[in-house]
């Protein structure tokens, strides 16, 4: 009898023990299946506005919450407001009308506490008489709140009460809010940033509908392409989601709806063992209920014999007919025939299984072109699913009872694996987000200052080591940002440095680097260079960029950007140097006159006077004088033609050409009366040294109307216009406008000898070289050293070599060191080369002083 009472004793305490485990099994799936939806409705639901009512309905499975509701903190008020309300009693006027302060409420009390609080019967009406809080609205039986937590920070508290007295919360449900609750902060970002999302598409939507008829025609083929994307996505989803072969069917005609007209559309199956065509799925206005058939000659049997998609529309059908490919096993009224029918084959790997085919009565519709390659392009998707399905469904029904078997064992290790491994999946998420946060600007997301300094330690190092892998920095500050916090806020300047920061990004490469420093300072850290040209196309892409006004709320503001860069040099020691240099050369380029970029020179932190700094970009302040140049050929051999070139006296750059210069003009104005009377004075020169043809650059300002009038009455003699050839910049004849082109057009009517010069510095334009008659092409110094270094840029100047020959224009190279790579660059068809610098030897103008006083 002993034995028997302690066997007992021992059964009941297993059974207890067991049923202790499947409530801890049952609560753990509880918690994963509340999870498993909080998580798909964050994925699925557009707004916030939704988003708490599916968490409501997902509670209501586990929990007695018909009375249920959110408040969440607002960190610009630093109140709590109300987010989602339901309750049994009170509507949602009762809190609204009476001006709940939830501060002060129950609710606030648990967002003080920071913890779960669990109120019975009148346990809160006792705490409220202690003055811990005060009751608002009608009092609950039952009253549970859960704060909300968003890194270890307080964000709001979630509620559910009961006014059933029988209808309690247990420790498990008030377990299951509290995970809600862990979970609900990051639901609600997904679907803030959700929300962001389709803001921002539907403003880059409604940008691209003013865009001109090509860019609407690129939007429209853009929307076909994500449109069949989608597609996609939905016939793949088929693939993983849906279970039973019915309801891939219904899936499938979904989608083809999406697409075109499918009111009648059935899906056939060919089977080649028994030749017979099995019809799984059908929905038709005058024919529900196809039934199998042999493989005969209609529709369906053209589509499996060709294995291509067939659009048939009643002519089409009559010359079927009467060539004898399709026959009518029985005669039809026209009522039940169809006047436009379209089939698809099912293609796999395995072949044809079938066909799928919509088709119209009555002409209420036709289809065209473009449902023929719709349902061509989707007919192969589908058919590699239903393939799976189908493959699926028959080993499916000769495993069923051996997988029923290995789910139920395996049912428990399955839930248990999934749990940790969304535990470890969110831990790591955690992590990598407080990584991300201690380095990145909160408002751009871009790399801050810590990152980008320690970025830029490495690249130093490295550098040291390997002084031939160059480097550069760029300090960007940009122009007028005040002005947009004053006139659009505060909030429309944090979306013009967003905008800014993506816009940058794009002007770089992916290895490089874009901080912010803070405010409105950018700095690009440009690494694996070869000259210090990258760095200045970087400079020019941001500033060109920059130019583009900011609109917002009807107002526009013009911004820019004032650059400055540092190249990599071995005296550089620490990044606080680099830095400083960066940060002068960006002073130096706002100084003189915004909208520019600057490279770094010694002298910007040499002492120069800060008169210097702001007169610098005066050009009519400046000496000038000019320089020839005569053209050689590879023997060394003097040409008749000659570079002349003006050159002035820059405080902080030294003699500088004035094609560099001109940019330091103060306005339009002055560079263009400053270059005429240098023309003036170089043409003086020309016929008193009695020159046989000089080559001589000049702007593209001088090709615009009144200008042009100037420059035709200063090149009015017709003996300068043998001896002279104007030199216009590549870049500048590229950008020209249609008076520029037309008046280049006029000078070489008018008889006068033009020419490119620059050419190819950022890229090869040779369809300059074909629509204007150009008698001259200078080379820029960039190109030919890519030429030397580069195999692809030589195919592009094989192409400038065949075009000028045809043309019978004199390409000329030119570059500091030209001369010491004329052997390597003869073998490339180059032959007219710059010869050495030297003063033109004229009584009128032998020293800087007397061109000086003429300029002046």
């Amino acid at each position: 009898m002993e034995d028997k009472a302690a066997l007992l004793h021992k059964l009941e305490h297993k059974n207890n023990r067991l049923k202790a485990l499947v409530q801890k099994y049952k609560q753990s799936h509880h918690l994963q299946n509340a999870l498993i939806q909080l998580s798909e409705q964050a994925s699925s639901v557009a707004e916030l506005t939704l988003l708490y009512p599916a968490i409501h309905n997902i509670l209501q499975d586990y929990v007695p919450s018909k009375s249920f509701y959110v408040v969440l903190l607002n960190q610009f008020s630093n109140t709590l407001e109300l987010s989602y309300f339901a309750d049994e009693k009170d509507g949602i006027s009762v809190p609204l009308n009476q001006d709940h302060n939830f501060i002060q409420g129950v609710t606030g009390y648990v967002f003080k506490q920071g913890k779960t609080t669990y109120f019975q019967g009148e346990e809160m009406q006792a705490a409220a008489d202690k003055g811990l809080f005060k009751v608002l609205g009608t009092p609950a039986e039952h009253w549970v709140g859960v704060p909300v937590y968003r890194e270890k920070r307080i964000i709001g508290v979630l509620v559910a009460q009961s006014y059933d007295k029988e209808q309690c919360y247990s420790e498990q449900q008030i377990e299951l809010l509290e995970v809600m609750s862990l979970y609900l902060s990051t639901a609600i970002e997904r679907v803030k940033k959700r929300e962001l999302l389709e803001s921002e598409v539907k403003i880059r939507t409604r940008a691209l509908t003013q865009s001109n008829e090509a860019l609407n025609l690129e939007v429209e083929q853009h929307k076909k392409t994500l449109a069949r994307q989608q597609i996609l996505f939905k016939i793949s989803e088929l693939a993983t989601q849906t279970k039973h072969i019915d309801e891939v069917y219904l899936q499938v005609h979904e989608i083809i709806k999406s697409i075109t007209y499918a009111k009648n559309l059935y899906i056939a199956l060919y089977d080649r063992e028994t030749g017979w065509l099995n019809f799984p799925y059908c929905v038709d206005e005058f024919n529900e209920n196809t039934k199998p058939r042999p493989f005969a000659k209609g529709y369906s049997e053209l589509v499996l014999r060709t294995e291509q998609t067939q659009l048939i529309d009643s002519a089409r059908a009559e010359k079927l007919l009467k060539s004898g490919e399709v026959e009518r096993p029985e005669p039809c009224t026209d009522l039940h025939s169809a006047t436009s029918w379209l089939g698809a084959p099912l293609k796999t790997a395995q072949g044809v299984i079938g066909l799928i085919t919509c088709q119209a009565y009555n002409n209420k519709h036709v289809f065209d072109q473009d449902d023929f390659e719709l349902i061509t392009f989707v007919s192969h998707q589908i058919a590699t699913v239903l393939q799976a399905h189908l493959a699926a469904q028959a080993l499916k029904q000769s495993h069923q009872q051996l997988e029923h078997r290995v789910a139920e064992k395996t049912k428990e290790i399955r839930q248990t694996n999934m749990h940790l491994q969304m535990q470890i999946e969110e831990r790591k998420k955690i992590e990598q987000q407080l990584y991300h946060d201690a380095h990145h600007d909160p408002l751009t997301g871009l790399p801050n200052r810590s990152l980008f300094l320690t970025q830029l330690e490495k690249t130093l190092q490295h550098y040291q080591r390997y002084p031939e892998q160059q480097f550069a920095v760029l300090f960007i500050d940009l122009d007028k940002f005040k002005d947009i916090n004053d006139q659009l806020g505060h909030q429309a300047g944090d979306q013009f440095l967003i905008g800014v920061s993506e816009s940058f990004s794009q002007c770089i490469r992916e290895h490089d680097l874009l901080a912010r420093l803070g405010g409105d300072e950018f700095v690009i850290l440009l690494t694996h260079l070869t000259d210090r040209q990258q760095a200045e196309d970087v400079a020019k892409r941001i500033i060109e960029l920059m130019k583009k006004p900011f609109c917002m709320k009807g107002i526009c503001v013009q911004s820019g950007a004032s650059v400055g860069i540092t190249y990599s040099k071995t005296s550089y020691k620490h990044t606080d140097e680099i830095i400083r240099d960066a940060d002068a050369a960006m002073y130096y380029a706002k100084n003189a006159g915004r909208s520019r970029f600057e490279f770094y020179h010694p002298l910007l932190s040499a002492g120069t006077s800060t008169y210097e700094l702001e007169s610098s970009h005066h050009l009519d302040s400046l000496p000038m004088h000019f320089r020839c140049s005569e053209i050689i050929t590879l023997d060394e051999q003097h040409q008749s033609e000659s570079l002349l070139e003006a050159f002035g006296e820059h405080p902080v750059l030294g003699s500088t050409s004035f094609e560099i210069l001109k940019k330091f003009a103060a306005d339009k104005a002055q560079q263009l009366e400053v270059e005429l009377q240098l023309l003036t004075k170089a043409c003086q020169q020309i016929q008193a040294a009695q020159l046989d043809k000089v080559l001589f650059p000049c702007s593209g300002l001088l090709l615009e109307k009144i200008e042009f009038q100037a420059l035709c009455q200063t090149m009015q003699s017709q003996s300068i216009k043998k001896q002279i050839c104007l030199l216009f910049n590549e870049q500048e004849i590229r950008y020209a406008s249609a008076v520029q082109i037309s008046n280049l057009k006029m000078l070489i009517e008018l008889g006068y000898s033009i020419g490119l010069n620059d050419f190819a510095k950022d890229r090869c334009e040779l369809n300059l070289l074909c629509e204007l008659n150009f008698d001259y092409l200078l080379l820029s110094s960039t190109f030919s050293k890519r030429v030397l270094q580069q195999k692809s840029f030589d195919l592009q100047l094989q192409g400038i070599l065949a075009i000028t020959k045809i043309k019978q224009v004199k390409v000329i190279a030119k570059g500091p060191s030209i001369l010491n790579y004329r052997a390597l660059l003869d073998s490339h068809g180059l032959m007219l080369f710059i010869g050495k610098q030297h003063a033109i030897n004229s009584p009128t103008a032998t020293s800087a002083p007397a061109t000086e006083q003429l300029l002046n």
